[in-house]
Parts: structure tokens; C-alpha cells; sequence
């Protein structure tokens, strides 16, 4: 965490100290090195409807009450599932000035952690705060929580921070709401703070990347004359497309699962759902942590696997799916995300369109000194001049959609990697379905320098 927010993190406690919440503001500038130093809003990286209906959504999944508030603490989303013991406290002004220094409170702690903190609020119940931070930016927090737990002592207690009246359990009525509240065990609550943690910041994070890739193309245009300059901005835009790949999961489909996994759990008894919460947190983490650097393609195909799982899961009968991969070679590496592309264009636009049901199928096998990855599909298929048009590889004139955008992508890594040859070979026909085969040279992590 930068070191602006620790200074400002201390100047805040004694604020807090002082019990004059309402004045702390938390100065946040993006660290040096990064070569871009504008400052960003929480409100306008996010899309307020999404997040409100994420937010509902982890609601429904979870029972626990949930805001999303900015670096100075002003709420940005509607209060979901508050309970009826904490309404009912923030009535009351002894209890009322408590729980907005334990939310400020927990808002910074979680900032300078870097990472989820829980802990113990004044009023008895587990809540915790979720840092939303871009490029070193402390943005503001998702704060969720108000639950019991058996095990609450395991958490810290905020209470010796903010010194609230203990006397609340004398008022019968909050007594009696406070034990009607949510009851949570001590490791769903970790589970829980890990995945709204993974969900929350990887939508921040791609919405942080596109505002760059925008400055970047601007930068490129005017340093365009001057060879250095323009080196030194491709390389950058390079980055960022590598990182809109590692955030490249729709935000619409994280809200699908998260709607799926809700109705699941109001219909059954919940092995489906936690197989789906499961996957799709791995889902999440693979994204996130494998944008960089190679990977084995055993890893890449099994998060594929896991994908497939979830859209199975989402889809039932309508979608079937194969994966044939050959041992000999489970060692070789792969950038990451070149797979994934055309594995989410067959599902989406392939099977789901169609009437009845389909089947996407991989293959990975050894040919000559290549690594060959097919991917088919019985869907939906498209005509030779829809076909053409998403194959287009001037990437810079395209207008079409996400799914010509994504092939370009991948397209130019692996022209730009391996050669003219090893561009991607697709074929499709209407109302038959779709072939995309893919390769890459067998060990190639081994000759690049």
C-alpha cells in the first residue's frame, strides 16, 4: 500500500480519535513508475447499475447486508439486507456515531492491509470491509456483514478502537432483534470476503485498464513521429492488452453465475451451488494471477474445464461438452487466455443461440513440431461474410463486436510471437457449427531468449 495512504490512515485515526468522522478525506496518487498519474474516481471506474445488481446478488447468496462507499466514506450504492438490529442502532445517536467510526474505521484498516479486514463491531456482530484499490489507489470499500458467529472472538475487536457504550444489551428491543440476526460460520465469512475481494476488484481493475488503453492510443498519436517515444507507448499498450486479457471475463457473466448460484440455493439443498461458488472463485483467481507470464497448457485447460463446468452448471442439458488432451505433452507452455477466447464464442454464440442442444469439443495433440488445439462446436455456426468480418486484422478500423475484438487479440499475440504461420484457422458454416484450430510451437518457452 503506498505510503499516501498510510500518512493519511494516521492523520485519520486521530481524527477518529476526536470522533469528527465526517472530515476525513484520504489523499490517494498513483506511485511514479507507473507512467500514468491521473487520479481515479470509484464512481466513475464502476457502472453504479452493476454494481448494485452484483451486490444484491452476493446478497441473496450470502444473507449478509452490503454497501459500496468511496475513499471518504459517502455511500455509492444502495444498503442491501441491513438488518433490523442495525437499523434499528443507527436510530439511536449513542449507537449511531459508533457504527459510522466503525465502518471509517474499517475502511482504513482494510486499505492499508491491502487485502479483506473482519472484525468485531460495536454492536456484537461480525462485519468486514473490502479495500477497492487500482494502481496503488485506495478507491473506497465494499462493507458487508452484520452476523453472528460462534467463533467471533477469532476476529478483532473493533470496539477498543472506537470505546461504544456496552450497555446495549440493557434495551430489550435491540436485544431481541440482535439475536434474530444472521448466524454465519466463522469459515463461510472468510469464504465470503475472498470472493467479493476477487469480484469487485477485477471489474474496478478492467474498467482502470480501459481508461488507460484510451490515454495511451491518445499518447501514441501525438509521440507517433518520434521512434523512441512510439516504442515505448506500443510496449505499454502491450501490457495493457495483456491485462484486459488476465480481466477479460465478462462483468454481465460474473452476474449471471452469481443470479444462477442465488436461485440454486433457494431450490436445492446446495451441493450444486457450492460446486458453482467452487469454480467460479478458481475462475476468478486464474484470471487474475496468470496475465504475465506463460502457462503450463495442463493449467490453461483445466481452468477451461472449470469454465465449462459453470456454463454446464448455468445450462443444464443444453450444453455438453469434451476435452481430449494427449500426456506426452502436459509440460509444454502457453501464453495465457489464447484458448479462452474461442471457447467463450462457442458457448455464446454458438450453442446458446441454438434450438436443442449442443456440444463444444477440445482437442490438444502433438503434430510434427507443433502443438495443435482444436476447438468445434455443433452451434449456431455463421456465414462466410459474417465470418470475414470478424476476421478482419485491422484491429484499429474494426467496429464490430467483443467476439471480432477478442479473436484480433489473440490473432496478433500469436503472429507477433511465432510468425505468419501460426495464425489462427477458422471455419464455420450456418445451422452446422464452427472449427477453430490453433497452434503453437512445441516448446517454444525453451527457444526465446
Amino acid at each position: 500500500m503506498p505510503s499516501t495512504i498510510k500518512n493519511d490512515y494516521k492523520q485519520t485515526q486521530h481524527i477518529l480519535a476526536d470522533e469528527r468522522v465526517e472530515d476525513v478525506d484520504i489523499e490517494n496518487k498513483f506511485s511514479d513508475d507507473e507512467g500514468y498519474n491521473e487520479r481515479f474516481e470509484l464512481k466513475e471506474l464502476i457502472d453504479l447499475k452493476l454494481f448494485n445488481d452484483i451486490q444484491e446478488g452476493l446478497s441473496k447468496v450470502t444473507g449478509l447486508a452490503f454497501v459500496t462507499v468511496d475513499y471518504k466514506g459517502e455511500p455509492l450504492t444502495k444498503r442491501t439486507m441491513f438488518s433490523d438490529y442495525c437499523r434499528t442502532r443507527r436510530k439511536i445517536d449513542t449507537y449511531k456515531k459508533a457504527c459510522y467510526l466503525s465502518d471509517a474505521h474499517g475502511g482504513l484498516e482494510a486499505a492499508i492491509r491491502g487485502k479483506p479486514y473482519i472484525y468485531r463491531c460495536p454492536g456484537g456482530l461480525i462485519d468486514f470491509a473490502v479495500p477497492i484499490v487500482v494502481r496503488g489507489q485506495y478507491l473506497g470499500a465494499v462493507l458487508c456483514g452484520q452476523a453472528r458467529c460462534s467463533d467471533s472472538e477469532r476476529f478483532e475487536d473493533i470496539n477498543e478502537f472506537i470505546k461504544a457504550d456496552p450497555k446495549w444489551k440493557d434495551n430489550e428491543d435491540l436485544a431481541e432483534k440482535y439475536e434474530k440476526t444472521l448466524y454465519v460460520d466463522y469459515d463461510k465469512i472468510i469464504s465470503v470476503a475472498d470472493l467479493v475481494y476477487l469480484v469487485i476488484n477485477q471489474l474496478v481493475e478492467k474498467e482502470a485498464i480501459n481508461i488507460i488503453q484510451e490515454e495511451l492510443n491518445r499518447q501514441s498519436l501525438q509521440l507517433a513521429v518520434e521512434k523512441r517515444a512510439r516504442l515505448e507507448i506500443e510496449k505499454e499498450l502491450k501490457d495493457a492488452e495483456l491485462k484486459a486479457l488476465k480481466a477479460q471475463m465478462n462483468p454481465h457473466f460474473m452476474f449471471n453465475v452469481l443470479s444462477s448460484i442465488s436461485n440454486l440455493a433457494m431450490v436445492e439443498g446446495a451441493k450444486q451451488t457450492e460446486e458453482m461458488s467452487y469454480l467460479f472463485s478458481y475462475l476468478l483467481r486464474y484470471n487474475i494471477e496468470n496475465g504475465d507470464k506463460e502457462v503450463f497448457l495442463k493449467e490453461d485447460i483445466e481452468n477451461i474445464e472449470r469454465y465449462l463446468k459453470v456454463q454446464k452448471i448455468r445450462f443444464g442439458d443444453k450444453l455438453n461438452y469434451d476435452i481430449y488432451m494427449s500426456e506426452e505433452i502436459d509440460t509444454q507452455k502457453i501464453p495465457p487466455f489464447v484458448i479462452q477466447t474461442f471457447i467463450e464464442n462457442a458457448v455464446n454464440h454458438g450453442i446458446v443461440p441454438k434450438e436443442g442442444s449442443g456440444t463444444v469439443t477440445v482437442e490438444v495433440f502433438l503434430e510434427k513440431e507443433n502443438v495443435v488445439i482444436k476447438v468445434e462446436d455443433d452451434g449456431v455456426g455463421m456465414s462466410q461474410r459474417a465470418l470475414r468480418k470478424v476476421f478482419l486484422l485491422n484491429q484499429e478500423n474494426y467496429e464490430g463486436n467483443s467476439l471480432g475484438i477478442g479473436i484480433q487479440n489473440t490473432r496478433k499475440r500469436l503472429i507477433n510471437n511465432y510468425g505468419q504461420e501460426y495464425d489462427v484457422e477458422i471455419n464455420s458454416r450456418e445451422h452446422v457449427g464452427t472449427s477453430v484450430i490453433i497452434k503453437i510451437p512445441e516448446h517454444f518457452d525453451e527457444r526465446v531468449s
